[in-house]
């Protein structure tokens, strides 16, 4: 009890510290005041083994239900933890498990300081909802918004109080196969989606006890990793950086983001955990951003093998001066910090800024006020897996699903008479659709396809796998064995094709196949699965495919040959419930597509805001002196923004009126022309014809989801200010620069309304 006491006797002063400037200055002290008095104030009395225990973080290490560590590695972390030299903890998840560490931190140690404890709460905890690429493709940002809010709720009764997400990371190379964390190609829609997210893990209080404190990954530029390999080099521009790499963060800064995470790779030839212009003259400095900066897992110590720090001890240094605030798992400051403070490597006032911030936070989540807020085991019966989780999460599921193709309007499926055919081995998999990043879930608690299907009941429903995707694999397999040659189910499939009205066809990656180390070179439907599809087709085209995928696939085939398309990615517990209601229309389809889906993988990265480049046509007939390839068209198999519904959208009447140099207010009309209620995400676009630095072709700049019945017109206006028509120069400055500009109003990037103006 000794340290419950020392602890509250310095937080009782600096309550009656606060109270007496109260009286003195009654309308000048703020709640933010009084955590800052308690932060300088229990700094105070630190040692500076104690600063640098706050600033290193740990893995769960032992079955913390189970014996006491007696030697080794867990031994000498469970010594750690009670001499008050662990500032974190991840992966130590349910209430149980985390009152056990968080009573060793609060009760054992000198200063009684709780652990923050971290978790990827990266689409939810055990009930998922879709991937976060499959969300950016509701345009939803409300929707969006809700799915935190409920990943939060869930993961904070399990003890969670800090997750690793969002992934706020552009890119634009679908080989790299973290796309399926973030939420695409484009820096506007993902500034949107970032803010949501953040506001939905965080709430509007952050010391509530179903919220947890969000970090905005990975700082700064993962995404545009080389050739799209993960933890490549990142060589970018100055325009790149500040245009389309860093808006998304700021956007994050901006709605109050807690924390942020660096990134693995280089940038400038710095890696970004030792890069003091990343995080201490932008973010830090420029941004004020007041949270704390957590490195990735042993990012610290991976320095040495980038070349830049020549041991375990220079990383720490490097990571320190550069303003890196906490250690994930290098074990790299609290092995050498406190000798490198010692010689005068690294000065004690840095260590002090980052204890600071992470005490900061701590207070913010009312950790002080009670460590075991988040240790309510009946809470945790009661949260986990309840009905609100999952009717929000089938929601989130139906409004990801984007319909890429329908000739002949071969969907909705109708709800009697038929006989369809399922088919795939995705179709009946109940691990899969719940995606990568899903390390709180339990195995095969997806709702299948199949069983989604099965709740129509006036069909003849019969199912064949076909082909496996993977052969064998474990949980989480760090590599995955694809079925590349196993043929021995095709016959089955193709006679069940034969007898059906209609086949559906669930192809596609399986979950492990993206996400984090997933990078793949070839982005066709793996294994036998062309083989199968193509095979199926040949006795019976009247196919819907169904895609499961983390990332855009090269479907030129399926495209050319199958009637009706549908993108349905990896949607989480609720998977077949929301692809059956899509597919038997009892849920009219409106998502776009976040990013482009290219024809080949030779065109990536493909992006739509592309530069127009000093010859982007020929001048001539048959001239070969342009930019383009000789063997592949320019043009996406699937634009950004694509996305059909069942019923169809007519845009009319475009309107600029620029009432300012910072402010133009575009209208247009927008009609339901088809027989069904739907909605669509219309999406305006600008082009800066001359600046003085080159400008994209077309570049997002406002969407609206609009819901119209059938015949229904509504006006639509979209206010752009200077935020939107503005750009960052080469130095960093914000400029609005006067001259021509075109907008352009549409359905998808391939937009069918266009005007110019002049600000």
């Amino acid at each position: 009890m000794k340290t419950a006491k020392l602890i509250g006797l310095v937080l009782l002063l600096v309550t009656l510290g606060c109270k007496q400037q109260d009286q003195a200055n009654p309308t000048n002290i703020s709640e933010d005041i009084s955590i800052e008095n308690k932060v300088d104030s229990l700094l105070s009395i630190m040692t500076l083994e104690e600063k640098i225990g706050q600033m290193n973080q740990y893995n769960g290490f032992w079955d913390v239900t189970g014996p006491t560590p007696e030697n080794g590695d867990a031994a000498k972390k469970y010594e750690h933890l009670r001499k008050g030299y662990v500032g974190s903890m991840l992966n130590v998840t349910g209430v149980e498990n985390v009152r056990t560490v968080q009573k060793i931190a609060v009760e054992e140690t000198r200063l009684g300081i709780p652990l923050i404890i971290g978790f990827d709460v990266i689409h939810g905890y055990k009930t998922l909802s879709p991937i976060p690429l499959a969300e950016a493709a509701s345009w939803d940002l409300q929707a969006i918004k809700k799915s935190a809010e409920v990943a939060a709720l869930e993961a904070s009764a399990a003890g969670i109080n800090w997750t690793f997400a969002p992934m706020v990371d552009i890119s634009r190379d679908a080989r790299w196969g973290r796309v399926m964390e973030g939420a695409g190609e484009d820096t506007f829609l993902g500034s949107k989606i970032a803010v949501a997210r953040v506001e939905g893990f965080q709430g509007d209080d952050l010391s509530t006890h179903n919220t947890i404190a969000a970090c905005a990954k990975h700082w700064a530029g993962y995404g545009f990793a080389e050739s799209g390999k993960d933890y490549n080099t990142v060589d970018v521009g100055t325009s790149t950086l500040n245009n389309i790499i860093f808006p998304p963060f700021k956007a994050t800064v901006d709605a109050g983001v807690r924390t942020f995470m660096n990134s693995f790779n280089e940038l400038n030839g710095i890696p970004a955990t030792g890069n003091a212009y990343l995080q201490r003259y932008v973010l830090k400095g420029s941004w004020e951003f007041d949270g704390f900066v957590v490195s990735d897992w042993g990012s610290m110590s991976e320095m040495i093998a980038h070349g830049y720090a020549e041991n375990k001890k220079h990383a720490a240094e490097l990571s320190a001066n550069a303003g890196s605030d906490m250690d994930m798992e290098s074990y790299a400051y609290v092995a050498e910090l406190a000798n490198l403070v010692n010689e005068g490597k690294v000065s004690e006032a840095h260590i002090n800024d980052a204890v600071k911030r992470i005490l900061r936070v701590k207070f913010e989540l009312g950790l002080f006020d009670d460590p075991y807020k988040y240790c309510d085991a009946s809470r945790e019966k009661e949260v986990t897996g309840s009905q609100e989780i999952h009717d929000a999460v089938l929601e989130m599921a139906k409004k990801s699903i984007v319909l890429l193709k329908n000739e002949n309007n071969t969907l909705p499926l109708k709800k009697e008479g038929q006989k369809i055919a399922l088919i795939g081995a995705l179709a009946d998999d109940k691990t899969s659709p719940l995606g990568s990043w899903r390390i709180g879930a339990e195995d095969g608690t997806a709702i299948s396809v199949l069983e989604g299907m099965q709740q129509y009941k006036n069909n003849q429903l019969t199912f064949a796998k076909g082909a496996n995707v993977i052969t064998g694999g474990a949980s989480f397999p760090f590599e995955l064995n694809i079925n590349t040659n196993d043929k021995s189910e095709f016959s089955k499939a193709i006679n069940t094709a034969k007898n059906a009205d209609v086949v559906v066809m669930v192809l596609g990656e399986h979950a492990f196949q993206s996400g984090e180390a997933r990078s793949r070179a070839l982005l066709g439907l793996p294994g036998v699965q062309q083989e199968l599809l193509e095979a199926v087709y040949a006795v019976n085209k009247n196919i819907v495919l169904v895609l499961n995928n983390g990332r855009p696939l090269t479907i030129p085939w399926a495209d050319a040959h199958i009637p009706a398309i549908v993108e349905a990615w990896h949607l989480g517990t609720q998977s077949g419930n929301a692809i059956a209601q899509v597919l038997y229309g009892d849920y009219n389809p409106s998502g776009k597509l976040p990013m482009t889906f290219p024809r080949s993988v030779g065109q990536l990265p493909i992006y739509y805001n592309f530069k127009n480049t000093g010859r982007p046509s020929a001048n001539e007939p048959n001239s070969v002196f342009w930019s383009h390839y000789t063997d592949e068209s320019n043009t996406p198999l699937y634009p950004f923004g694509h996305g059909l519904s069942y019923t169809t959208f007519q845009y009319s009447n475009l309107h600029v009126n620029v009432v300012n140099t910072n402010t133009v207010e575009v209208s247009f009309s927008l009609k339901n022309t088809g027989s069904a209620k739907g909605k669509e995400v219309a999406q305006l676009y600008i082009r800066d014809l001359f600046a003085s630095v080159t400008r994209p072709v077309k570049e997002l700049k406002g969407f609206e989801l609009v819901a119209l019945e059938s015949g229904e017109t509504k006006q639509i206006t979209i206010t752009l200010t200077e935020d939107e028509l503005g750009f960052y120069n080469n130095t960093g400055e914000f400029v609005v620069e006067p001259g021509d500009f075109m907008v352009f109003v549409g359905g998808s990037s391939n937009t069918v309304l266009e005007k110019k103006f002049k600000l």
